[in-house]
């Protein structure tokens, strides 16, 4: 059995990633108001699908969509590259957004640019760039 990707995840005793919601807790919420835990809680369940989807797909999968799609934001002119690049963009946020609290900060780090550069890319596109 190999060991798991980035070394933050427990396999199950079958070899399978646990799926959404075995064993990783909700974010905690301070000040117990409910607003940013519901909010989490209900990302992470209607993420449940799309993400047993994908652990379904062959693991190249993601990573050869996503960079076509960059490839095609970048060559594709105007709106249409945009549009492809805020698809890898949106992408990457929702992952972050679901990896969030069990990151450290030299891990958000990347996560927060890497956004940010295909953000600033999408917009160049719409600038003619």
């Amino acid at each position: 059995m190999a060991p798991p990707e980035h070394g933050d995840e427990k396999r199950r005793g079958d070899g399978d990633l646990p799926l959404p919601g075995e064993g990783a807790p909700s974010a905690p919420d301070p000040g117990g108001t409910g607003g940013a835990g519901r909010l989490r809680r209900s990302v992470e369940e209607r993420s449940a699908v799309p993400l047993v989807w994908l652990h379904q797909r062959p693991r190249w999968l993601a990573p050869l969509v996503l960079g076509a799609l960059f490839i095609a934001g970048l060559a594709a002119p105007g709106f249409v590259g945009a549009a492809c690049l805020l698809l890898v963009a949106a992408f990457f946020v929702w992952l972050a957004f679901l990896t969030w609290p069990s990151l450290t900060g030299q891990q958000k780090v990347p996560r927060v640019l890497m956004v940010g550069v295909v953000l600033v890319l999408a917009v160049a596109r719409t600038q003619g760039f």
